[in-house]
């Protein structure tokens, strides 16, 4: 039988974040990391210790540190987890919001369904988020939580509204 909780052998373990960064989405500049930093303080994405590392209306990646995130068994908490596939997922619905709506439209998370496969104990965790479904009302999104040595933690549904600017 074969182990289908481990990434594909042609994706390198290590350096974990390359290895799952979204193929097509850009990395964030210093421009959208200095444009999104003040709408992250005092959040749960700050809190958790989220870090977008790529983004488009199409997808995206982003990690968490297992550190500060866990439940009392010791064991990255599927809560945090949750936190950080709808995170990813909101902010790619966001930019494609404002593609097919235009600046000022919003988008807003409608259902998020996870089932975890396995957890962790410690080092960092990173969600690869990728659009399922892009239309002019709602995006939903398909995320995969990973540790740093591949094995496939969550998989995360994220559905949402896209709302035209008021």
């Amino acid at each position: 039988m074969t182990d289908t909780t481990s990434a594909p052998a042609s994706v390198p373990a290590r350096p974990f974040v390359e290895a799952f960064s979204h193929a097509e989405a850009p990395p964030l500049d210093e421009a959208m990391r200095a444009a999104i930093a003040p709408i992250l303080r005092g959040t749960l994405l700050e809190r958790c210790g989220i870090e977008v590392l790529t983004l488009a209306a199409h997808g995206g990646t982003a990690s968490m540190p297992v550190k500060g995130n866990l439940q009392p068994a010791g064991l990255l908490h599927g809560g945090a987890t949750i936190a950080l596939a709808e995170s990813i997922a909101s902010f790619a619905a966001q930019l494609h919001a404002r593609e097919v709506h235009g600046d000022g439209a919003q988008a807003v998370g409608t259902s998020v369904s996870a089932l975890h496969h396995r957890s962790a104990r410690s080092g960092m965790v990173v969600a690869s988020c990728t659009a399922r479904q892009l239309g002019r009302q709602v995006a939903a999104y398909l995320v995969e939580v990973h540790d740093e040595d591949g094995r496939l933690l969550s998989t995360i549904t994220v559905a949402t509204q896209l709302l035209p600017p008021r």
